[in-house]
């Protein structure tokens, strides 16, 4: 008979090895379930890197130690550095990299649509405004190592929030947002071209115009050794003209899709007009249909070149959001437009005037939450240092000459039709002081290159934007919109809730339209040339 002492004994030893077998079970779950730690790429260079700055191993442990974060992100983080043998992702040696902003417009967007301020960290905005003007990174600076590895942090706990759930979206890894080394250009493209892999929409971008510029690059990709010598001509051709160059124009605008293919004679006749306009549309030049010197100098761009153009916006749009289906406006800087979208769909657009190269507008986004009419203009301090002061010095009267006046230490133009303001502007606040805004100087609208601002955009119609931003408010009529351009007192008007529309100023040199034609635009500011120099191996 078997006492109760051993019965006991029986069962605790029963119970030890039920619990044994658990904790064995837990923990092969939990090595399953536990990321794998990543290799280090070795073949990660300075020579081919794209920032060519690198973290030093101890600082990231140390980072990863000392942060009270969760084994997961700890995991995310070391993995995402591993893979690009320890370099920045943040910052090259030159400066902070232009999607650092790009990355906090998507973050403040998303903490703006969903209410969650758990995402905002005050002291890394802080760090971020303290290196955002410096030209020399160095990487061995606490304050900049912190900062990038703050950022990758706060990035990896953006997209777990963002896109989780039934945006069916799924962001593992940094790497599809920021390249880890250059690559060949032709290499690039084929992989592009051919990847036939699955989930393809788990690490592609959002945003429809990177799959619309895939396709194009289909159509240019088997246009590569087309034969592509540069063209010219003595004079301008027009219709009617004739000229051995006209049949090579016309090959070339069939192979672009601008032409129908066939025609091989040497006439400029009405079908190759119609094709010479769609090209200067697609080019942003004036849409005369004559074929000169600026047309050619377009036509001639190597088709390799204009793929690499595509390849150069795609890694860009890796950082756009998806288009919202609400009312948004949308100005493109290399096109020197602006476009109104009203429920996702193209409402209408107008010319602006952007920043020259020395004054150039920025890249970001923001909520456009005030019209004001008949607005002051504030001098800022460097136009008051660079432009006013001078001016006072040659002639007294220069201030009663523009219509300004004295506003404590600064100065201010009235309102009014010379004000550089013009008749409105329209406000989204940034830390860049950048609006839209009505302008006295209407002739520059007709110049094909219009980047002559000190960095805010002017624009064209105004009035019409001012019409449609209002248009639910019955209060505002055309008539009294009109009377509070030109009543000389400012007045400011405030949109609230569903009424304020957000504004994104991009930068693209190549996109496709709402009518399916693929655009090209000269790179104004040389992001294009800068980004290029980052991401491809050879420019041959």
């Amino acid at each position: 008979m078997i006492s109760i002492h051993s019965v006991s004994r029986i069962c605790a030893s029963f119970v030890f090895a039920i619990m044994v077998m658990l904790l064995a079970s837990c923990q092969t779950r939990e090595e399953k379930q536990r990321p794998a730690v990543a290799k280090r790429d070795t073949t990660i260079k300075v020579e081919n890197s794209f920032t060519k700055l690198f973290i030093d191993t101890t600082t990231l442990a140390r980072f990863v130690k000392e942060r009270s974060t969760n084994d997961s992100l700890v995991n995310k983080i070391q993995n995402f550095y591993n893979r690009r043998n320890y370099q920045f992702s943040w910052f090259f040696p030159d400066g902070m990299a232009e999607f650092v902003h790009t990355f906090l417009s998507l973050q403040n967007d998303y903490i703006y649509v969903s209410g969650d301020s758990s995402l905002y960290d005050p002291l890394l905005m802080a760090n971020i405004d303290s290196l955002e003007l410096r030209k020399r990174i160095i990487p061995t600076d606490p304050l900049v190592v912190n900062t990038e590895l703050a950022l990758t942090e706060h990035f990896f706990r953006y997209t777990q929030k963002a896109y989780s759930g039934d945006r069916s979206i799924n962001i593992q890894e940094l790497d599809w947002f920021i390249p880890r080394k250059k690559v060949n250009p032709a290499e690039f493209l084929d992989s592009l071209l051919k990847n036939k892999g699955e989930n393809l929409a788990s690490y592609e971008p959002v945003n429809t115009q990177y799959n619309l510029l895939k396709e194009q690059l289909k159509i240019y990709h088997p246009l590569v050794n087309e034969d592509w010598t540069a063209l010219h001509s003595a004079k301008t051709l027009r219709l009617g003209d004739s000229s051995t160059t006209i049949s090579e124009i016309k090959r070339r605008l069939a192979l672009l899709k601008d032409l129908e293919p066939g025609d091989s004679t040497n006439i400029f006749d009405s079908t190759l007009l119609n094709g010479a306009r769609s090209f200067q549309t697609r080019m942003g030049l004036k849409t005369s249909g004559e074929i000169g010197a600026a047309f050619l100098k377009e036509l001639n761009v190597p088709v390799r070149e204009r793929i690499r153009q595509m390849l150069i916006n795609m890694e860009r749009i890796r950082w756009v959001p998806a288009a919202p289906a609400t009312d948004y406006i949308l100005v493109n800087i290399p096109e020197f437009k602006l476009h109104m979208y009203e429920k996702g769909k193209l409402a209408f657009s107008m010319n602006a005037v952007v920043g020259s190269q020395v004054h150039s507008t920025v890249i970001f986004s923001g909520k456009l939450n005030q019209i004001v009419f008949s607005p002051y203009w504030n001098v800022p301090a460097s136009i008051l240092k660079n432009e006013i002061l001078p001016g006072i010095k040659r002639n007294k009267n220069y201030l009663a000459r523009h219509n300004m006046e004295w506003n404590g230490n600064s100065v201010r133009q009235k309102p009014g039709k010379s004000n550089s303001l013009g008749l409105v502007k329209f406000l989204f606040p940034n830390s860049y002081n950048i609006y839209l805004h009505d302008t006295p100087s209407k002739n520059l609208f007709a110049e094909s290159q219009r980047a002559f601002s000190h960095g805010c955009i002017r624009l064209s119609e105004p009035k019409k934007l001012a019409e449609f931003l209002l248009r639910r408010d019955s209060t505002w009529t055309t008539s009294k919109i009109t009377a509070a351009m030109n009543s000389g007192k400012e007045k400011y008007v405030r949109l609230r809730g569903s009424n304020e529309i957000p504004v994104f100023i991009g930068y693209f040199t190549a996109w496709v339209d709402h009518t399916g034609k693929l655009n090209f635009r000269k790179d104004i500011y040389g992001h294009d040339q800068k980004m290029a120099e980052r991401l491809f191996a050879s420019l041959e």
